[in-house]
């Protein structure tokens, strides 16, 4: 007997999940709607240089490449969304102002980010373009925080952080290669000995700076310890300065903000303020995003961008799936009558299933009533009667 098994970290989404996928995927896009956003919808696959903004080594290693057959040229399958539509902002909308964008669709990743992970995850995101002020970011979180809502996220944390902290002071000391790589990813997992290692050489206060970074996290009083502990540099400053905005605009939104400085594992291609959403019961944040000012250069539109993303897979797993419509029995019999009321029900928004064959599981379909023939006519009864 053949066995049918499918790759590591890929799976099938079976009915119950499925269902409860969909549902959670219209109410995330409806809710981007009533804020302003469009939906777009990007190909799955396309000529790998439109997929990165930048030289993302990351992104690379991510993207499963391919040849067309009817090009010669290569191709990939997406790893990110956000490059895509970067590429429709800049390439064929070409706005003046503002544009405000939203997506839905699968990405396929070479690795997944972690053990449990699928390397098939469901993108569902929004971008705004065009904007550089503070009240885009704060749109966004907003936003980000009605769609976590709305998926039944009550309890959520927000980390904040700023990825121009850490860009100032490797720029100061002119870090560059694998030294500056080395360090980044060392403050991403907040080890402590090894940036106190890879700092030794460099001038006291840029060393102090950066080995003072993954230490600083908590309530909005972090940011006076920044300010304290980091160079005064001008690019430092009006990060703290920015965040502490930040800080007060989400408050009067009701948002809870906790700021964690040596936050930089928000994406590829971030170039600020920086954002993670973390929930009881999920691992691994549940939704990511910030600011990529520099998104949409290569595309020849360095347009200012935000935005944010989840896992629509990774987001619905753990919430109960939404009650199935209960469904009508109708008899297998063609009558003129019979086929009136059941397309006239189905177009009213019930579910009409035609009873094939001997076997029917009722309580599968949810099934509460059926169409009986009483006195030469077709109506609607319970089942139990």
């Amino acid at each position: 007997m053949q066995h049918w098994i499918l790759p590591e970290n890929i799976s099938d989404v079976l009915p119950p999940e499925a269902r409860r996928i969909e549902f959670l995927r219209r109410k995330l896009l409806d809710c981007c709607s009533r804020f302003g956003y469009e939906l777009v919808m990007p190909p799955l696959l396309e000529y790998v240089e439109s997929l990165f903004t930048l030289e993302d080594a990351a992104l690379d290693l991510k993207t499963f490449k391919l040849t067309d057959q009817l090009s010669g040229r290569q191709m990939g399958l997406r790893a990110d969304i956000t490059p895509q539509v970067a590429r429709i902002d800049a390439h064929l909308l070409n706005r003046h102002g503002v544009t405000r964008l939203c997506y839905a669709g699968s990405i396929v990743n070479t690795r997944p980010d972690g053990i449990l992970s699928s390397r098939e995850p469901l993108q569902v995101g929004a971008e705004l373009y065009g904007h550089d002020g503070l009240t885009a970011d704060v749109e966004i979180i907003e936003l980000m925080h009605s769609c976590l809502k709305l998926a039944g996220v009550e309890s959520i944390h927000l980390d904040v952080g700023h990825i121009g902290l850490f860009l100032a002071l490797a720029d100061e000391a002119e870090l560059s290669g694998d030294l500056r790589q080395a360090i980044f990813n060392a403050m991403q997992k907040k080890n402590l000995p090894e940036l106190a290692t890879l700092t030794a050489h460099l001038p006291e206060t840029i060393r102090k700076g950066i080995t003072s970074l993954p230490q600083l996290y908590g309530g909005v009083g972090v940011l006076h310890d920044a300010a304290r502990l980091l160079p005064d540099f001008p690019q430092i400053r009006s990060a703290l300065s920015d965040l502490q905005l930040l800080s007060e605009a989400l408050q009067l939104l009701g948002i809870e903000v906790f700021f964690d400085l040596a936050e930089l594992r928000s994406g590829y291609y971030h170039t600020g303020l920086v954002f993670a959403a973390y929930a009881p019961g999920w691992s691994n944040a549940i939704a990511r995003g910030g600011r990529y000012d520099r998104v949409g250069e290569k595309f020849g539109r360095p347009r200012p961008a935000t935005g944010f993303s989840v896992d629509l897979k990774e987001l619905a797993w753990k919430l109960p799936p939404p009650p199935a419509r209960p469904a009508i029995l109708s008899p297998d019999c063609i009558d003129p009558a019979l086929i009136e009321l059941t397309r006239s029900l189905r177009a009213s928004g019930e579910t009409v299933v035609v009873k094939l064959g001997d076997v029917m599981d009722v309580d599968e379909l949810k099934a509460d009533r059926e169409i009986r023939q009483v006195a030469d006519k077709w109506i609607v009864v319970p089942i139990d009667v």
